[in-house]
């Protein structure tokens, strides 16, 4: 993943701070990003989505919205409406400075503006929203007791997430005014609820009030035991899967711009880049079509999110051998129906890498034959290959940003 820092105009003419993170090979589609209320860009649930859907060829712009994090403005100044406007600006440079974003994804209070916001941009082909409230005038329960002040002073000093905000009355009219339910009954874009049945700060109720305002095609998925905030590793990591693999449904990945500036790295091949640099997580893209992800268990440093390296081998081994004896059959016309492959790895006491495959043949096939398909199996390429003295050359990776 790249990441390119840059800025753009907000509502109120403040220069607001964003962070494009790019895919490591061609760029296919662009996503927009809306964290939730008070945060930040980078807050890890969000540059965790952003760097796993890079990893299906999705561009995903995150800003600060204004007076939050590294962007200019007063926060005391912004609603709700602000943050959409922000949103549809942000839609605008992301169009400006890459392509238009066919995806918008929205994190709790950033959900709903996502969906207000959604309308505006005309490039929007798919929406998800994250412990969103299905009305934004939820978020005053999180400054409940200040409300009465805020009403007879103008505004009020709130304490929230261990931080002080400035809430004026204007916010609490604007939250007042919206209707979210309205703009979910006409929309059409394709639309992806995420959301805790334990969230302790947007209750699961809200996810079923935005389920049935919405208009088909919509989907629910409950993210079980995780907190608000996702902030458990493995629940954002969930959400993340679950929204490349659902996004990829709806928007566009034909398209393709700025493909990687040195020769060896082909379209087709397989980008592997570091999730975080502090742990051993790699989000792995196949061809910009597929998205998968390696680790190591816990014991060595990692956080077993997925297979290790050499689960990998295994995969490849035992897929390949699955493949090679299902299309010698099909060219003999053997009577195989159904073929299971299980490998395991060790290392022999001379510390050699050994392989055991474990091949079962299903079908009313006679003792040759099976006999036969078994042999087939030492002729899988992934076989020959691990036997063989293969060759690696590496090569310096040309930075995109810098070289021409």
């Amino acid at each position: 993943m790249r990441t390119t820092t840059f800025e753009f105009t907000g509502h109120s003419g403040d220069r607001l701070a964003a962070r494009l993170d790019k895919p490591d090979g061609p760029i296919h589609a662009a996503a927009l990003f809306a964290h939730c209320f008070t945060c930040s860009k980078d807050l890890r649930v969000v540059r965790r989505i952003a760097g796993h859907l890079t990893t299906y060829g999705i561009a995903v712009l995150r800003f600060d919205f204004t007076g939050l994090g590294h962007s200019e403005g007063e926060f005391a100044n912004t609603n709700f409406s602000s943050n959409v406007d922000d949103l549809v600006l942000a839609a605008e440079a992301l169009s400006e400075y890459l392509m238009a974003p066919q995806l918008i994804i929205g994190h709790s209070f950033g959900g709903t503006a996502a969906i207000q916001a959604s309308p505006r941009i005309a490039s929007i082909s798919a929406m998800v929203t994250i412990g969103a409230p299905a009305d934004p005038a939820h978020i005053v329960q999180q400054f409940e007791h200040a409300t009465d002040d805020i009403e007879t002073k103008g505004q009020a000093t709130v304490s929230l997430a261990d931080r002080s905000f400035t809430i004026k009355k204007q916010f609490l009219e604007d939250v007042n005014a919206q209707n979210i339910q309205a703009t979910l009954a006409v929309s059409q874009i394709p639309y992806l609820i995420l959301h805790s049945p334990v969230d302790a700060i947007v209750g699961i109720d809200q996810a079923s009030q935005l389920f049935l305002a919405a208009k088909h095609p919509k989907s629910f998925i409950s993210l079980n035991q995780a907190d608000h905030l996702l902030t458990e590793p493995a629940d954002a990591e969930y959400a993340a899967g679950l929204i490349g693999a659902w996004a990829t449904r709806y928007i566009d990945l034909t398209g393709s711009t700025e493909p990687a500036t040195h020769d060896s790295i082909e379209p087709e091949a397989i980008w592997v880049s570091e999730s975080d640099s502090g742990g051993l997580r790699q989000d792995v893209s196949v061809g910009g079509r597929h998205s998968l992800v390696a680790d190591e268990p816990t014991a060595l440093g990692g956080q077993d999110t997925g297979p290790n390296p050499y689960d990998f081998l295994c995969v490849a081994l035992g897929a390949c051998t699955s493949m090679t004896i299902r299309m010698v059959a099909k060219h003999k016309k053997l009577p195989l129906t159904h073929v299971a492959v299980e490998v395991r790895h060790h290392k022999n006491e001379e510390k050699t890498d050994v392989f055991e495959r474990f091949i079962r043949l299903e079908g009313d096939l006679s003792d040759d034959e099976h006999k036969r398909l078994l042999e087939i199996a030492d002729r899988c390429p992934v076989h020959r290959t691990l036997q063989s003295n293969a060759l690696i050359e590496t090569r310096p990776w040309l930075n995109p940003e810098t070289s021409s």
